[in-house]
């Protein structure tokens, strides 16, 4: 179960009624199957994008399902330390504690609700990885990491970490109460999450209730995006049926629905999921491992730049003048 709920949903505000006479529903233009594989030093991952044209997916590059799994005391796992450029990364812990440093100075632990958002714009290191007492006891570890890509000229831009506490996020209802929002960043219905990010997006979590149905009002020029972490539903006005695992692309509109099914598994009493889009920035993209670029030649400057030092060292010092929102 997420843990950032409430207790009585019927408090929170509420999105807007959907005016069915003026809106335009988005059409699923597919769903895909996220393949299971393995992150940094062992840990389990779904690749949530895996499949799926760029073009379709813009401004994201990237994002892992991380679990979700029920580390035995001795096994929780995290990655070692290692470079970026050129993009953005947000890590949403839904449950379970993760420990993030980075060369310039930002870091700290995210749990339970708990999102950190890292600009590594110019370079940076950056390590993230269960603390000590949580590889002691072991225990629930699930999340996800989102790669937001920037335009070429933020490509450079100085570093930022953001540390978005759980009690920051924005809670809202949908209309009849049949579903809980979290929105992370952006806004939704007037809406508005706390993340701060170069390339304008919106990003939420919503869990909801069996047979109860959500319609988000959904910015026109951005594209839509909804990943399944639980559960089982439709999406879209052509209501094209999704589960746990699968990713749902939309195409254009103003209008994204999701419907619950009414029988939901034991072990998922409701259907959770995320719900992503942004404004395309429509530039090339040059990726290859941890860097996201324009060009072939400002991938071979990253890796020199990498291999020479000039991304940052470790340990790194907070220091005052670095940026941490």
């Amino acid at each position: 179960m997420p843990a950032v709920s409430v207790d009585n949903i019927l408090v929170l505000p509420r999105l807007p009624k959907v005016d069915q006479a003026t809106a335009t529903e988005r059409k699923v233009s597919s769903v895909t199957t996220a393949p299971s594989g393995f992150e940094g030093e062992g840990f389990p991952v779904r690749r949530a994008f895996a499949g799926v044209d760029l073009s379709q997916l813009d401004p994201f590059i990237h994002m892992d399902q991380m679990g979700e799994v029920e580390y035995a005391p001795g096994e929780p796992k995290g990655t070692p330390w290692h470079p970026h450029r050129g993009f953005e990364t947000v890590t949403y812990m839904i449950d379970g504690t993760l420990r993030h440093q980075d060369s310039n100075g930002g870091g700290g632990l995210i749990s339970d609700g708990d999102t950190q958002w890292m600009t590594a714009g110019g370079g940076l290191l950056h390590i993230e990885a269960p603390p000590e007492e949580v590889v002691m006891s072991g225990g629930l570890f699930h999340g996800f990491q989102l790669w937001v890509n920037l335009p070429g000229r933020l490509k450079m831009t100085a570093p930022r970490y953001q540390d978005i506490h759980r009690g920051d996020v924005g809670l809202v209802s949908s209309h009849d109460g049949g579903a809980l929002l979290r929105v992370i960043a952006g806004e939704v219905g007037g809406h508005k999450g706390p993340g701060i990010t170069h390339t304008p997006i919106a990003l939420l979590h919503a869990t909801v209730s069996p047979g109860a149905q959500v319609r988000l009002p959904w910015r026109a020029d951005f594209n839509a995006l909804v990943y399944v972490l639980n559960g089982t539903g439709t999406v879209g006005a052509n209501r094209r049926p999704i589960r746990s695992g699968q990713l749902a692309v939309f195409g254009p509109g103003d209008v994204v629905t999701l419907d619950a099914d009414q029988h939901q598994e034991s072990r998922s009493p409701a259907l959770d999921v995320l719900v992503l889009g942004g404004q395309p920035i429509r530039e090339p993209v040059a990726a290859y491992g941890p860097f996201v670029m324009n060009t072939r030649q400002e991938l071979v400057q990253a890796f020199e730049d990498f291999q020479a030092g000039r991304l940052g060292t470790i340990p790194a010092q907070p220091h005052p003048g670095h940026d941490v929102l």
